[in-house]
Order: structure tokens, then C-alpha cells, then sequence
């Protein structure tokens, strides 16, 4: 949560619009500069002026997000794992691989969902469940 007079300053700069938007889905008042978007349409904005470790952040397109739908140049840069943003960095862009599909789609996340990945064990387990036998009543 930020100040009285850092969310007024916010809603001088973004505008009335922006600033409702990113109340609802953020929680807070940011203005900044646009740094790009990625191949799912998320924008990905930067200002320097902030507090430390709050300089960067990402307006999702889908508001019901997956953070499965970070790329991987974009995710390191928002980590401040690297300086240079996807764009500015040849390193970092995304490049579709040959074995790719060619639309934007990626495997969606399945934790705590009836498609998450469960493992089972082949071998023969060691204990037998107890079963309870109820004796007849004479």
C-alpha cells in the first residue's frame, strides 16, 4: 500500500482510468514507463524513482493470470535477475524452437486441479490397510 500523496501523484500521472484499472487488479497506484509486451499481450512497465524492489512490474492481459505465462527473459527481468529487458537484450528474446507449437498458447498450470501430475508407486507396498470386521451379536 502506498502513501496519500504517492497515490495522488500516481493518479495525476496514469490518469483516472489507469488508476482504478490497476487498483483493482494491482492493488496499488504505479506510473511508469512501458519497457515492452510479450508474445500474450502482458505489459511490462519500470520506474526507477520507486522504492528498491518495487521498480518493475506487469499488467497482465487475462486477469485471471497464470504466472505460467511469464516468459522466461521477461520472468528474469522482473526478478531483477537481469538488467536489460527481452527487447534490449538478444540473449533474452524469445525464439520459437523447432519443436514449438506455432500459436502463443503454453501447458497451462495444473496444481490444485484434477490435472495436476500425481505420482504412484508400481511396487507392492510393505502394509496392508487395517479393515475392521464386526463380530455378530449373539
Amino acid at each position: 500500500m502506498s502513501t496519500i500523496t504517492r497515490s495522488l501523484r500516481n493518479l495525476w500521472q496514469v490518469g483516472i482510468k489507469d488508476a482504478w484499472h490497476q487498483m483493482q487488479y494491482i492493488g496499488d497506484t504505479k506510473a511508469g514507463v512501458l519497457v515492452g509486451t510479450d508474445r500474450f499481450g502482458n505489459k511490462y512497465f519500470e520506474n526507477k524513482e520507486d522504492l528498491p524492489l518495487r521498480t518493475r512490474w506487469v499488467d497482465y492481459k487475462v486477469h485471471d493470470f497464470d504466472p505460467a505465462q511469464l516468459e522466461p527473459g521477461w520472468h528474469a527481468w522482473i526478478a531483477y535477475a537481469v538488467d536489460k529487458a527481452p527487447p534490449e537484450d538478444p540473449v533474452l528474446a524469445y525464439k520459437r524452437r523447432v519443436w514449438e507449437d506455432t500459436d502463443a498458447n503454453t501447458i497451462p498450470n495444473y496444481t490444485l486441479t484434477r490435472g495436476a501430475y500425481k505420482s504412484y508407486s508400481t511396487t507392492k507396498s510393505k502394509i496392508t490397510a487395517w479393515e475392521a470386521v464386526a463380530a455378530e451379536r449373539k
